[in-house]
């Protein structure tokens, strides 16, 4: 086996009935459909909060510690960060007591390449989120495994989860790769080199997106595929990742392909498409106090548009008294309870943090979207547009993967 730094894909020559349930690899057996992924970024909207009219998703009760971003050196960073993952397997039902984990930047990072039954349930997307050595520096991501892989008898988890974990460690034993200070894309370079030169991974892809967030209040991140972010601020959208694709359904994504699988694609003349760290998208943002970034995989983005976000992520602000209405229609501002939202109960109820609401109502409702055989999201949309004799309509079932971070800058 040797190692392929970047994926094969083909495009399909005649076109096949649409599939509900993968993507294609665009490799072996398993070739690009004419069911692709739209390539718009995440709807953009701004508009004024309105009084939520869904109250929250109940306080399940499970013990809650804050990812804290204390500095190891300096004792006194500028902005903290409330860390909080929440996720589904595509063939599961949502259990938000048992799919859901907050940080706390004292527990330890695993080995990279634990057992699989160590792995959050989280089917093939996977998720880290890690301080960075010696600073109060966060490092997180999220990765999704290429299902076309399983027609090669490969678990497309293996990749993606193998990624995170060693990007994960990569960030918690140094605050430096090659002797150059870490960043997103170095980071996610990395990862990709350590997971491909390790043996332990035989073949399998991924998209991932990766945020680096620093105590002073800023925010890198290397967008790869189809994954994303949103930043919301104050109740309207700040800012957002764009997908890229090769084709509709087609994302960037990093492969490591078995040479086997490499000649048997030469034999077909297939175009290959070479995706690497180096093509993901760098972005760098500003945060400010009360700001919201979500970071989640394609199962929420086809399933629920920026909007769709942008409104779960309102009422719950709203709701805890953390943007609130300005007087006079001076617009939405940052209230008073923000930083004990962020907090672990210290009562004994164990109600949800901010965060980790945060994360399972978006995560909740992105599962029942993809369910759905009446709820139209982004995905079935653009099928409709595109392939308006398929007569696709819900949703569209798929593993979801959600990294909430609620911004808190010191002081306010």
């Amino acid at each position: 086996m040797a190692k392929l730094t970047g994926r094969i894909a083909f495009r399909a020559i005649t076109p096949r009935p649409l599939c509900r349930f993968s993507r294609g690899v665009g490799m072996s057996a398993s070739f690009a459909t004419p069911l692709r992924r739209y390539q718009s970024s995440l709807p953009i909207a701004s508009f004024p909060l309105k009084r939520s009219l869904l109250g929250p998703s109940r306080n399940y009760q499970i013990p809650i510690r804050l990812f804290s971003t204390t500095r190891r050196i300096d004792s006194s960073p500028k902005f903290r960060y409330g860390i909080s993952a929440s996720y589904c397997a595509k063939e599961n039902r949502y259990d938000p007591t048992k799919n859901l984990t907050p940080f706390n930047s004292y527990n330890p990072i695993p080995v990279p390449l634990k057992p699989a039954n160590r792995r959050p349930a989280s089917g093939q997307d996977a998720f880290f989120v890690a301080p960075i050595s010696n600073t109060s520096d966060i490092a997180l991501g999220v990765a999704d495994g290429v299902g076309g892989w399983i027609d090669s008898g490969v678990d497309p988890s293996d990749f993606s989860h193998g990624l995170c974990e060693y990007m994960a460690h990569t960030a918690s034993v140094s605050n430096t790769i090659d002797e150059a200070p870490i960043s997103a894309r170095r980071l996610l370079q990395k990862g990709y080199d350590l997971i491909c030169a390790s043996g332990k991974v035989r073949a399998g892809g991924s998209t991932a997106v990766v945020g680096i967030f620093n105590s002073g209040g800023n925010m890198e991140v290397a967008n790869l595929g189809d994954s994303g972010y949103i930043q919301l601020r104050s109740g309207a959208v700040h800012s957002a990742s764009e997908f890229q694709t090769h084709a509709f359904n087609t994302p960037y994504q990093l492969s490591l392909v078995p040479d086997a699988v490499i000649r048997q694609a030469a034999k077909f003349g297939g175009q290959q498409l070479m995706d690497l760290p180096r093509d993901a998208e760098v972005m760098s943002k500003e945060l400010k106090h009360g700001d919201v970034v979500v970071f989640a995989s394609d199962g929420v983005w086809d399933n629920l548009s920026g909007g769709d976000v942008l409104r779960i992520v309102s009422n719950r602000m709203q709701y805890n008294g953390v943007w609130v209405n300005g007087a006079g229609g001076k617009g939405t501002g940052v209230g008073e309870k923000l930083r004990e939202t962020l907090e672990e109960s210290d009562d004994g109820s164990a109600s949800l943090s901010l965060q980790s609401s945060l994360a399972v109502d978006i995560t909740g409702e992105a599962k029942a979207a993809s369910l759905s055989l009446r709820r139209d999201g982004p995905f079935a949309r653009e099928v409709q547009r595109r392939y308006p004799d398929e007569k696709w309509s819900g949703g569209k079932s798929d593993d979801i993967c959600v990294v909430v971070v609620v911004v808190a800058e010191e002081g306010k």
